[in-house]
């Protein structure tokens, strides 16, 4: 059976052009490569490369294998390094980009922990709400929220974000509790109005989309401030869940209209595009996503 090494002076000759030029790139003797070379064809049994005094060209068959090899040697060696980055002890500076009301309370508490955990990493974590380009910012990871366009980045799915509907017990108290999208227009709603279409909030009806226009006496451009504003019983909120879990922890808010939820938000963590991640970017990832699929949210 063909050796790994066979396989990897292949591969290098294509490349190079030539055996000189691979066993230049491989660091060893000419021989060795030409030996390596002649296992491989006496292995397979055809010609994959032919070579002249100048040049070494592969023949159809080898162009088919190189493009096999190539991919695959290429993830081996991804494979054998993300071994490697779990044995190195995570250092140095690790720059992050997330919206500026998901961090604080969903990235921070994973920074925290992180910080404890790997004494020799730090991290500086910068609060955007434009697009921010990674590689000419020199940011190592962006946690982004929402469907991920086309792009030359790499990107991890760490959790579905659900949208909620909620108000204060006293509110449902003094004013009942909708108990389908279209009672709403018989509430107070507090709308947001920084929110692109901020009166006209989606549901799932019966397997289909259905957007509710409501209405309310308060409205505020501020998440923080329409949260609160629901938790004081001024009327009925909408919100990702991520932003109220502790207001619904602590039975400030309860949650309405759960079965109407529309499809939930994807997060992800977004990188450049690299073979391997640095053993500190990795495991950061790895506990952002674990975080967030404790949380529920």
């Amino acid at each position: 059976m063909e050796r790994i090494e066979d396989l990897r002076a292949f591969v290098a000759v294509v490349e190079r052009g030539s055996l000189t030029g691979a066993a230049r790139r491989l660091g060893r003797s000419l021989q060795s490569v030409s030996r390596s070379m002649a296992a491989l064809e006496l292995e397979i049994g055809v010609e994959l490369v032919r070579r002249t005094t100048r040049r070494s060209s592969p023949t159809e068959a080898g162009r088919v294998l190189f493009r096999h090899l190539d991919a695959a040697l290429a993830e081996i060696d991804a494979a054998k390094a993300e071994a490697s980055n779990r044995r190195i002890e995570p250092t140095g500076l690790l720059r992050i980009t997330s919206s500026t009301a998901f961090a604080p309370l969903q990235i921070v508490p994973v920074v925290s922990s992180f910080l404890a955990a790997y004494p020799k990493v730090e991290i500086e974590l910068d609060l955007s709400d434009h697009y921010v380009d990674l590689v000419e910012s020199g940011f190592d990871l962006a946690v982004r929220i929402g469907d991920m366009p086309d792009s030359t980045l790499q990107a991890r799915h760490l959790a579905d974000l659900r949208r909620v509907v909620f108000a204060s017990p006293r509110y449902f108290e003094r004013r009942g509790r909708p108990r389908r999208p279209d009672d709403l227009v018989n509430h107070e709603c507090i709308i947001r109005t920084a929110a692109r279409d901020a009166n006209a909030w989606p549901f799932m009806v019966d397997g289909k989309r259905q957007v509710i226009t409501v209405a309310g006496r308060f409205r505020t451009s501020g998440a923080l401030a329409a949260n609160e504003a629901a938790a004081q019983g001024l009327g009925i909120a909408n919100a990702p869940l991520w932003q109220v879990k502790t207001l619904v922890t602590r039975g400030e808010v309860e949650l309405v209209l759960t079965r109407f939820e529309p499809p939930p938000v994807p997060v992800h963590a977004v990188w450049p595009a690299t073979r391997v991640l640095p053993a500190k970017t990795q495991l950061f990832i790895d506990t952002l996503a674990s975080r967030l699929k404790a949380a529920k949210i």
